[in-house]
This record gives C-alpha cells, sequence and structure tokens, in this order.
C-alpha cells in the first residue's frame, strides 16, 4: 500500500505479551479490511528513577509511537493491561502529552476503540476500558464496542465484553490468548477498519 492509504494507529503498551499479541490480531483483522492498513506502535515504560533512560527503539516488537502516528490515523485501537482497574502508567502518561492535538481537534470524529488483559476474570476489564475511552472522548472521538452480533461474547469461557476485547491472562501471566478471545480482537479490528473507511469519506466529503 502507498503512503496515502488510510490507517489504524493499534497502540498498546504491554508488559508480559498478551497485550501485544492482542494488539497482533486487531491487526490482523483491520488489514482483512481492504483500502486501510494497521500500524502497530508502543509506549515505553515509565520509571521512577529520573536517569533511566531506554533506547529510542526497542529491541523487540513494535517502535515506540510519535504524536504524527495519532495525528494522521485514521482511527485509534488502544490496548492496555489493567493496573488497579485502570490503563497502565505508560499509556495514560503518552495521552497525557497529546494536548496539541486536543487544541487542533486533529483526532475529532475518528472512531476509536480499546481492548485490555488481566490476570483474573473479574480483575477490571470493564472499568479498565470504560476509563480508556474517556480522553478519547475528549479528544472528540468515536468509541465502538463490541457488539453482540459477535456471538463469541456469548460463549466465552475467558476474555470478551461489549465495551471492547480482552483476555483473562491468569494469575501468572501464563494462559494464552484463547480462540474466542483472539475471534472477538479481529472482529474489533474489522469493525474499526470499516468504521475508519467510513467516516474517513464523510470528513472528505464535508471538507
Amino acid at each position: 500500500m502507498s503512503d496515502t492509504t488510510p490507517y489504524v494507529l493499534v497502540l498498546y503498551y504491554s508488559r508480559s505479551g498478551a497485550t501485544a499479541e492482542m494488539a497482533r490480531q486487531m491487526a490482523a483483522g483491520i488489514e482483512s479490511i481492504s483500502g486501510i492498513q494497521a500500524r502497530l506502535r508502543t509506549v515505553p515504560p515509565v520509571s521512577p528513577t529520573c536517569e533511566a533512560v531506554d533506547p529510542e527503539i526497542p529491541d523487540e516488537g513494535a517502535v515506540y509511537v510519535e504524536l504524527d502516528d495519532l495525528r494522521n490515523c485514521s482511527a485509534l485501537a488502544l490496548g492496555s493491561p489493567t493496573r488497579f482497574g485502570n490503563m497502565a502508567a505508560p499509556l495514560k502518561y503518552f495521552l497525557d502529552t497529546t494536548s496539541s492535538l486536543w487544541m487542533n481537534g486533529a483526532l475529532v470524529d475518528k472512531p476509536a476503540c480499546a481492548f485490555t488483559s488481566t490476570s483474573s476474570l473479574h480483575g477490571g476489564q470493564e472499568s479498565t476500558l470504560l476509563t480508556m475511552l474517556v480522553p478519547l472522548l475528549h479528544h472528540g472521538m468515536v468509541y465502538a464496542g463490541i457488539p453482540y452480533s459477535e456471538t463469541a461474547l456469548l460463549s466465552t469461557q475467558g476474555g470478551g465484553t461489549p465495551y471492547g476485547a480482552s483476555h483473562l491472562a491468569g494469575t501468572r501471566s501464563d494462559r494464552s490468548v484463547d480462540h474466542q478471545e483472539r475471534e472477538l480482537c479481529v472482529a474489533q479490528g474489522k469493525r474499526i477498519a470499516k468504521l475508519a473507511l467510513a467516516l474517513n469519506a464523510m470528513r472528505q466529503e464535508a471538507s
């Protein structure tokens, strides 16, 4: 695809690998839709030691996000493990640096979704997803969950919510993303891609 092809920014923070795997499944769903691509990006960890400096490029996985990745995207899929019912600090730290995009309305009317992973089944998946959408609403984005037409929502034995895809990692974070959790990640990726194309066309007509 060319540089002008619209893309969904799949932005995540992952500590044990589960959220990164969900991001890859989300990207697979996005790229199954013709005319749009996925751009995988992550954020660096936040260190309590002021002198700690990470390399500019991670040793493995997605590269670190830049504001232009967010500014120029057609949609956003935001992923984080749960930290006390909320998103992880590194992702929140990045979002706190996006005031310039908010002031310019760069994300207004672009679709967004969220996904998360927890170590316990009732460890705050829904509250994490709901609080993740708050800054997106302040940016004027259009939030999209997962509709119950996705039947895996009714049969999942692990993660999966109407607020967004989720995963049960287990107390040792060693439970793999199962079939139904993957199915819901892919479905959410497909939905956000279709919405991105539709809303992108509407914005172009209005301009």
